[in-house]
């Protein structure tokens, strides 16, 4: 049977998105114009802050005084963990060398970008894990240079955990600066920073729409939307923990869409009837976002079985994938869109988003169709090399003498010519493409 929307979006994370592009643009291009002073231009204006924008020294260690001992002990809790998952990713990628045809060996290079630039979002949250995600699997790739913008409080500075974060995790230079003009610095190398080569983070729809921008003369780690969560639950969860952590990814923002996918219909009415009461208890400003998100944006599907519950799942390709059904093995093998999964009770969203050590920087809007999330290798280039013996080199130019002639590329054809002329003297080959 067709699956069935006990609930159903009346928008998408879509639906709102301003064209901000033109004004994104010519942020972009002032400052890359009028270089530092405009930047600070536009940081009095968005961030309404005046203070320094380098962190010195002594501002990095007056913000970290701040920070309570328990907290300073959960942030390097997240931050070992989520450095021991970033090393075992590096493993995977390893230099590779393989004599292709006697004589012809190529290889692979994973070779770290220089300069990543991290941005971490403080405007709404403090963003403490996203210092913690970004810089980490940065400095575990090998960058030789992290530099991190965040937003400042006006009249205050960075939020004293986001810097602690940011620098226990390796950041070298730390901005006061947060919107477009906190991309720009780091894509420019203002303020003393070294271009970046790699821009990294979550952030607004100006921050978002400034990366695509960017994109090209800079790597990007994706384009982020709103953040969006799925929840299959069978007959046998628990009601309380799927309404929870639908509960607790409204709360991004008004426009965070939330999905239930189930074989039970019991099971989703139960749910839809904790939702609004768990919502009520949060606190004002979570409790507005997830009221709009769960009214708008979120949705209820009633499936027939687990394999349309799996399928329905891959249709929506969500950022964030729980899993409160039997047989976790069955769903690890089945499932194949989703930027994370968490798998079971025992886990949830939650503890990839803060400390658990998978990264929380993840695809959104259905992009995890064809990508992953931030991790080691986003920070990395692939590159590859070949060295040859000369009697290798024969039939490798012959080959590429033919093909060439026959694209009507005459000088690759050449360049393959002038070296069986040289290393083969007096030898005649057949170098047309036909006949």
């Amino acid at each position: 049977m067709p699956i069935e929307y006990l609930k159903k979006a009346t928008l998408t994370a879509t639906s709102d998105a301003s064209d901000v592009h033109e004004t994104v643009k010519g942020i972009l291009d002032a400052i890359e114009a009028g270089g530092d002073a405009v930047a600070m231009d536009y940081a009095a204006k968005f961030d309404r802050y005046e203070g320094n924008v380098l962190l010195t020294a002594e501002e990095i260690d007056a913000a970290i005084a701040q920070v309570p001992e328990k907290l300073k002990a959960d942030i390097r809790f997240a931050h070992a963990n989520v450095k021991k998952f970033a090393e075992a990713q590096k493993a995977t990628v390893s230099d590779v060398e393989v004599e292709i045809i006697p004589g012809l060996v190529a290889g692979q290079k994973a070779i770290p970008v220089d300069a990543a630039g991290c941005y971490v979002p403080g405007g709404r949250y403090s963003h403490i894990a996203s210092a913690v995600m970004t810089v980490t699997t940065a400095k575990v790739a090998g960058c030789n240079h992290i530099a991190v913008a965040s937003p400042p409080r006006p009249g205050i500075g960075i939020a004293p955990a986001i810097v602690y974060a940011a620098h226990i995790c390796g950041a070298d230079k730390i901005l006061a600066m947060g919107g477009v003009q906190g991309v720009a610095a780091m894509t420019f190398g203002l303020f003393g920073l070294p271009k970046a080569n790699i821009l990294v983070g979550p952030g607004n729809q100006f921050v978002a729409e400034a990366k695509r921008i960017l994109f090209g003369r800079v790597g990007i780690d994706m384009i982020a939307g709103p953040t969006d969560s799925l929840v299959l639950a069978d007959k046998d969860a628990d009601p309380m923990i799927a309404a929870t952590d639908l509960v607790s990814q409204a709360e991004h923002g008004y426009n965070s869409p939330v999905w239930l996918v189930t074989d039970d219909r019991a099971m989703a009415d139960r749910v839809m009837e904790l939702v609004p009461e768990l919502i009520d208890d949060l606190p004002e400003l979570n409790r507005d976002n997830a009221r709009a998100a769960w009214r708008d944006y979120a949705e209820v599907i009633l499936c027939a079985n687990r394999e349309e519950m799996a399928a329905t799942s891959d249709a929506y390709a969500p950022e964030h994938l729980t899993v409160l059904c039997e047989d976790l093995d069955w769903w690890l093998d089945r499932l194949t869109c989703y930027g994370s999964l968490f798998l079971g009770e025992e886990t949830t969203v939650s503890f990839g988003d803060k400390a658990s050590g998978t990264n929380h920087v993840l695809p959104t809007s259905r992009a995890a169709t064809y990508t992953g999330g931030l991790s080691v290798h986003k920070y990395m280039k692939i590159v590859t090399w070949q060295r040859s013996t000369r009697e290798a080199a024969r039939e490798v130019a012959i080959a590429t003498a033919r093909i060439s002639r026959l694209e009507g590329m005459e000088g690759h054809a050449r360049a393959a010519d002038i070296r069986l002329a040289k290393f083969f003297p007096g030898e005649n080959f057949d170098l047309s493409p036909t006949g």
